[in-house]
């Protein structure tokens, strides 16, 4: 099995399902015991200054914290993520790539908005997980399509903007996708 860690998951049109129809799913772990993703385009109905404020961390009226909270996927939806450019020091980070690392310790979130944040992040709630051989399964289904991930769609590209920049990485148009279903 060819691992698919590092990689964007690109919902084809045919996929259906509420959490993942028109998603980007960026995959942390893939391996025999089954793979964890999280969306990265898909936000809730928050800002990310108004969770801080939920969780008690009242920063300032800073413009960078008024960015939506993403839909990370439906797993724990009550658990933050945090994709972000690497620093060191937070309680429970794992390094994705050499530009990417994903935090789930309270700690990372004290640092947004001050000079000990990450230099670009995002922060989801929730998370994709598949059970061993079930991605394999959608895949076979046309469910998806994947590409090498890259922290600039994830960081630099506008979240409208993600699906059909996925979907171009791989040459392809997004108006020539079909929503119809069918194997050679």
């Amino acid at each position: 099995m060819d691992s698919l860690e590092h990689h964007f998951l690109i919902a084809m049109p045919s996929l259906r399902d509420p959490f993942f129809a028109g998603s980007v799913t960026y995959v942390c772990e893939h391996n025999e015991e089954g793979a964890m993703g999280l969306v990265i385009n898909i936000p809730v109905d928050m800002q990310l200054h108004e969770l801080l404020h939920q969780l008690e961390l009242t920063p300032e009226d800073i413009p960078e914290l008024d960015q939506p909270v993403l839909q990370g996927g439906p797993v724990a939806a009550d658990r933050g993520f945090v994709l972000h450019t690497p620093v060191e020091g937070f309680n429970s980070s794992q390094m994705l790539a050499d530009d990417l690392m994903v935090t789930t310790s309270r700690d990372v979130l004290e640092t947004l908005g001050t000079d000990d944040a990450p230099e670009k992040y995002l922060v989801t709630l929730g998370y994709a997980g598949w059970t061993p051989g079930q991605l394999e399964q959608e895949l076979v289904e046309n469910s998806w399509l994947t590409v090498p991930a890259d922290s600039s769609l994830i960081f630099d590209t506008p979240l409208g903007q993600r699906w059909h920049q996925a979907i171009g990485r791989l040459g392809i148009d997004s108006r020539q996708l079909s929503s119809q279903v069918g194997h050679a």
